[in-house]
């Protein structure tokens, strides 16, 4: 496969810790234009998965690409994906402005990156707050916008949509979908199935650190009745994993 900006590409990823394999032999794509989601019951693999993808674990085997380079080996890994894995380091202190002005100083990017991205994720008037006042939607707002400083041509997120209320998950459904419209590359863990299925074009579904399967979700929800149905009957307790996991 030819390696082109903004493709996720994960091969043979492997993770131990101790006597516990988290992840075994994973491989799956998430592609540019494309909203991929990457689910698995808790214990799954998923977020030890997503941080291997940048660098934040060392894989015991295996690869993780984004265009066809190592994500923490780039010399500006912002422009490269904007990542959210948890909504936390803030100083609670300092104004959400602050925190996305130091980031930028910190990055090279212009001061007034900081105002377009707090617009873009409707925190306008919350960035001239301190953080400590900030509410969990509000932090996930604000980590997002933290990641998008860079205008990154992939994001890479791990439950976005903790803390969101109704509104929230509408304006986050709709801000994924738009940066996918332009061409470009979103990746997010999610355990709510009904948000995914509305949100998700694609879907890579682990249990056990292994892949269960991997394809368009409308491709196989059609058939199997909706992807709770497909989801549980992949991932119950009573079945193995399928190494390798069949695509669709």
């Amino acid at each position: 496969m030819t390696d082109v900006a903004g493709r996720i590409v994960v091969s043979g990823l492997t993770k131990r810790f101790g006597r516990v394999t988290a992840v075994q032999e994973l491989s799956f794509t998430a592609e540019p234009g494309c909203v991929t989601g990457f689910l698995g019951p808790n214990g799954a693999g998923k977020t030890t998965t997503l941080r291997m993808l940048v660098g934040l674990v060392a894989a015991d085997a295996g690869v993780a690409t984004i265009g066809g380079s190592r994500y923490a080996a780039s010399p500006a890994p912002g422009r490269v994906a904007g990542v959210v894995l948890e909504a936390a380091g803030f100083y609670p202190g300092r104004s959400g402005r602050d925190h996305l002005r130091v980031y930028c100083t910190a990055s090279g990017y212009p001061l007034g990156r900081a105002d377009e991205v707090l617009e873009l994720t409707g925190l306008t008037e919350a960035g001239r707050r301190r953080v400590r006042g900030y509410s969990l939607g509000m932090r996930q707002r604000l980590a997002l916008a933290t990641a998008l400083l860079g205008d990154p041509s992939v994001l890479i997120l791990d439950e976005p949509a903790n803390g969101l209320d109704p509104e929230g998950i509408a304006w986050l459904r709709n801000l994924l979908r738009d940066y996918a419209g332009r061409g470009r590359t979103v990746l997010f863990s999610s355990h709510t199935l009904p948000e995914v299925e509305q949100l998700a074009e694609r879907v890579v579904i682990i249990a056990s650190g292994r892949l269960v399967r991997a394809g368009p979700l409308a491709k196989f929800t059609a058939v199997q009745g909706g992807l709770e149905r497909v989801f549980l009957s992949l991932t119950s307790s009573g079945d193995s994993p399928r190494p390798g996991g069949r695509p669709t």
